[in-house]
């Protein structure tokens, strides 16, 4: 891949992944403020597989470059910005955009990635890492010798909640498929097979006065579940709606209906709290504060991976220009970890 040609992966429509496109141009100029990426990691994550549906709640129309974080090296610096930058390896958080060669950010949402940190696993706990911190310490604001439940423990995020809480010393109970439990004990997470298990009723024999905090991406009936679990003075953060991934019909309609149930839930006169957890609360009332928390929490997980609190789970690594293969991997299901892509 040469340095002089920009390289995208598109997303034309509502298409299987086999109906990617890959385009070619030219590298762009960063303007005023901003910094051109070399691009060394990017990863699929849950939010492409359901933009490619056409299920993301405020994805742009067709067609777009997903890709929700990279990680790559400062090429190029437009006016306004430190020329020293240039060569620096730093991570940033874009929504879509990121499966590309070169990626044109502003300075100040580029967050420095530390020396010994690879780009690969970098790029594991960008997005993941910045979800999981947040819902964790801003949210539920855990405290050591509580007990929280992860569904899909296993999971890109999951996977990466489990160890943060373990590190805050926090007893965790997880969600996952039989094939990951052997892994998920090796975390000292106690694992629950949400396939063959009665969840809520197994939970309850596990912690019979509740849970002090539940991390819910899948919605629906689990969302509802997952309240009646928590003890007095707990917290329910819901952060997707994954059971309506292969749904049709409005996109908008789940995370609404999930909005209303955290209203209704949060008016009921109990000690008990809900959140939709969205990384990019905020964003358009305050861009300074967003960018203080990211760069921030961010620092804080590449600091938790670099004493090894977290673990960079890579479940593959593919070119850019397999984007499809990495795609349909990632949704199989088969896999623990993030599918990571590099040029």
């Amino acid at each position: 891949m040469s340095a002089e040609t920009l390289v995208e992966v598109v997303l034309p429509g509502t298409v299987e992944p086999e109906g990617l496109q890959i385009r070619q141009g030219a590298v762009p100029t960063p303007g005023p403020g901003q910094v051109l990426i070399r691009l060394e990691a990017t990863g699929v994550s849950f939010a492409e597989q359901q933009m490619r549906r056409g299920r993301y709640y405020d994805q742009p129309p067709f067609p777009f470059v997903p890709g929700y974080d990279l990680v790559g090296t400062v090429a190029q610096t437009g006016d306004g910005v430190r020329p020293a930058l240039v060569g620096t390896r730093v991570a940033a958080l874009v929504k879509v955009g990121g499966w590309a060669s070169h990626v044109i950010v502003d300075a100040a949402d580029a967050v420095p990635v530390p020396d010994g940190i690879g780009a690969a696993e970098a790029e594991t706990v960008v997005v993941n890492g910045i979800t999981a911190w947040q819902m964790l310490h801003r949210k539920a604001r855990v405290r050591a010798g509580q007990t929280v439940l992860v569904h899909g423990a296993n999971g890109g995020v999951g996977s990466v909640l489990v160890q943060l809480a373990h590190a805050a010393g926090v007893k965790v109970i997880g969600t996952a498929s039989a094939r990951h439990h052997d892994a998920l004990r090796e975390r000292g997470v106690t694992p629950v097979d949400y396939r063959t298990e009665d969840v809520p009723a197994r939970v309850r024999e596990l912690a019979p006065g509740g849970v002090d905090a539940v991390f819910d991406h899948v919605g629906g009936r689990s969302a509802v579940d997952s309240w009646h679990l928590l003890a007095p003075g707990g917290t329910l953060v819901c952060y997707g709606s994954a059971s309506t991934r292969d749904d049709s019909g409005s996109k908008q309609w789940p995370v609404l209906k999930l909005l209303g149930r955290v209203w209704l839930w949060n008016a009921l006169p109990n000690r008990r709290r809900a959140y939709f957890f969205n990384v990019w609360a905020g964003r358009a009332f305050s861009r300074s504060r967003f960018r203080a928390r990211l760069h921030s929490d961010l620092t804080e997980v590449f600091a938790a991976l670099g004493r090894g609190e977290i673990t960079a789970q890579i479940a593959a690594q593919l070119p850019l220009v397999r984007a499809a293969e990495a795609l349909r991997l990632a949704e199989s299901g088969t896999v623990a970890g993030k599918v990571v892509l590099q040029p």
